[in-house]
C-alpha cells in the first residue's frame, strides 16, 4: 500500500480564533484518520491530534492555516478538517 501525502490550507473563521472548543472539535476530528496530520501557522508545525499544540499555534480569526497529512487516508483527513473550519469548527456563540 503506498502512502499519500497531501497539503492544503483552511482560514480561521471562528469570531475568537482557535480557542479551547474549536480546537477540541479539531481534534476529535483529526483523531478519527489514521494518517499523521499537521498544521503550520506561521513558523510552528504542531500534531492536528494535538490539543496543546493547536493551542500553541494560536491562530486567530483570519490565520491561514496550512495542512499537511499523510497515510492511506490522508486525503479525506484534510477533506473532513477543511470543512470542519468552513463550519467554524461547529461552535456557535
Amino acid at each position: 500500500m503506498s502512502e499519500k501525502k497531501f497539503k492544503d490550507t483552511f482560514v480561521v473563521v471562528n469570531e475568537k480564533g482557535l480557542h479551547t472548543r474549536p480546537s477540541t472539535e479539531l481534534v476529535k476530528c483529526a483523531s478519527l484518520f489514521k494518517s499523521q496530520i499537521t498544521l503550520t501557522y506561521q513558523d510552528l508545525s504542531v500534531n492536528a491530534k494535538s490539543l496543546l499544540g493547536i493551542l500553541m499555534l494560536a491562530a486567530a480569526r483570519g490565520a491561514k492555516v496550512i495542512i499537511e497529512a499523510e497515510g492511506e487516508d490522508a486525503r479525506e483527513a484534510i477533506d473532513s478538517i477543511i470543512k470542519l473550519a468552513q463550519n467554524k469548527f461547529n461552535i456557535r456563540y
